[in-house]
């Protein structure tokens, strides 16, 4: 469903990626981790078509992000870490906004409207300005958004920002079921044990290169000469550090 071959991007001289290749599959729930300024925002920008890339392709359901992108905008749901909205408008107007940009039919995007306020907890606000929303409610309502038109591939960065942890448990459960049904998730989180909890496989960048790719029983079996861990009895969080630290010390020597 995601084919990312070569991508590289650029500011002047700043590398800000670096090749990067990954294929993710149908309904595969897949982990983008990495320190801040690793490359995750701007690969998430390059998926969603806000950035052209420098160089290589990518490719959502077949078809290439820079190229088709209207094709490939009808079939992604996205969420940014921070979500923008009409803030004079209600939740109710603003996803009918939405159906309307999908040219979705009336009554099913009120239905489905419906269904989605009652799981994300968002029906009893409704009816208020969305300027008037916290920002927990302001991100489930940007979630909500995003899954409307029931797209084939969810892109979302940070997902849980802000959230109360009966919210994060709402919105864990309600990306891993779909995930189950066939959905392909894309999340960069910086929380460790999320990915741990959700992830189908894991992908590490820094410097804007990937590190390593791999479900979390892959990764610690990777060499101790490229995880620098301990191995099986290694946490994400050991392994998350072995690998980016290495990483730095590869960039420093090569300099």
């Amino acid at each position: 469903m995601i084919e990312v071959i070569d991508l590289s991007m650029s500011y002047g001289e700043l590398v800000a990626l670096d090749q990067l290749n990954l294929k993710i599959e149908k309904g595969e729930f897949f982990a983008f981790l990495g320190p801040n300024a690793a490359g995750k925002t701007t690969t998430i920008k390059l998926l969603t078509g806000l950035l052209q890339a420098t160089s290589g392709t990518a490719k959502i359901c077949g078809f290439d992000v820079f190229e088709e992108p209207l094709e490939v905008k009808k079939r992604i749901g996205y969420v940014p870490d921070v979500a923008e909205f009409y803030d004079k408008l209600t939740p109710l107007e603003f996803m009918n906004f939405i159906g309307d940009l999908f040219q979705m039919d009336s009554g099913e995007s009120q239905r489905i409207t419906a269904d989605l306020f009652d799981r994300l907890s968002l029906g009893e606000h409704a009816g208020q300005r969305i300027e008037h929303l916290s920002h927990g409610t302001r991100q489930r309502l940007g979630i909500a958004s995003a899954l409307l038109h029931s797209p084939e591939v969810i892109v979302i960065d940070e997902p849980m920002v802000g959230l109360d942890p009966r919210h994060t448990r709402i919105i864990k459960e309600e990306l891993k079921e779909r995930s189950r049904k066939g959905v392909t998730v894309f999340m960069s989180t910086h929380q460790l044990n999320v990915a741990e909890e959700l992830a189908d496989r894991i992908g590490v960048i820094n410097n804007g290169r990937l590190c390593a790719v791999g479900s979390l029983a892959e990764l610690r079996q990777l060499p101790q000469s490229q995880s620098g861990a301990e191995g099986v009895e290694s946490g994400i969080e050991d392994l998350f550090l072995a690998l980016t630290e290495k990483n730095v010390l590869e960039v420093k020597s090569a300099e």
